[in-house]
């Protein structure tokens, strides 16, 4: 069913876009005014714009949504909403893990910290590997699983953009990084 289903599935969808919608509030609780910046790179944007597409391609394309009415794409729907929701709490545990040291675009702070609590002593990408759920979720709630062609290329390539600009950034900043990434896998743990 997962894979070969046309249409969308309303729970399925449902489930995705609370999960995205929750992601506006991420930046809440910032600290406003001046931050004390060590290191900033923002051609980090470049890899945000490309996972951007990968995520894009993810929803594109017509959608039939159907309203589930059977056990099986109750829970296909419940299964893509879950996985959706995982990525967001994952997101979120990592968020509220880095706290001050967070931002969109590559940087370091002069007051900031290798991170490697949480799920940071998992996997040292844990906001990335989220996103990725999220948007495997969605191509499978809206029926475009065979979108992931070209998401997923484009997500690890946006991914690994920005990964390499934010790892040199802390390589510079901190000692304490190089150690820290013998340790713990990007991504998978204990694999990449």
């Amino acid at each position: 069913m997962l894979l070969h289903y046309p249409d969308g599935n309303l729970a399925g969808v449902v489930g995705v876009v609370l999960a995205f919608l929750s992601l506006w509030g991420a930046r809440i609780g910032r600290q406003s005014g001046p931050e004390p910046q060590r290191l900033r790179d923002s051609t980090s944007i470049f890899g945000i714009a490309v996972q951007g597409l990968g995520i894009g391609a993810a929803w594109f394309g017509p959608m039939q949504l159907i309203v589930p009415d059977t056990i099986p794409l109750w829970t296909e729907g419940l299964l893509e909403a879950a996985l959706a929701l995982c990525g967001t709490a994952l997101f979120y545990w990592a968020r509220a893990t880095m706290g001050r040291n967070w931002s969109l675009v590559a940087r370091t702070r002069s007051d900031g910290e290798v991170v490697q609590s949480g799920p940071f002593a998992l996997v040292r990408h844990p906001i990335y590997v989220a996103i990725f759920f999220m948007m495997v979720a969605t191509a499978l709630a809206t029926g475009h699983t065979i979108n992931l062609v070209v998401a997923i290329p484009l997500y690890v390539i946006g991914t690994l953009m920005r990964t390499n600009i934010e790892e040199r950034l802390l390589r510079e900043s901190f000692a304490s990084y190089g150690d820290y990434a013998q340790r713990v896998k990007r991504f998978i743990p204990g694999v990449w």
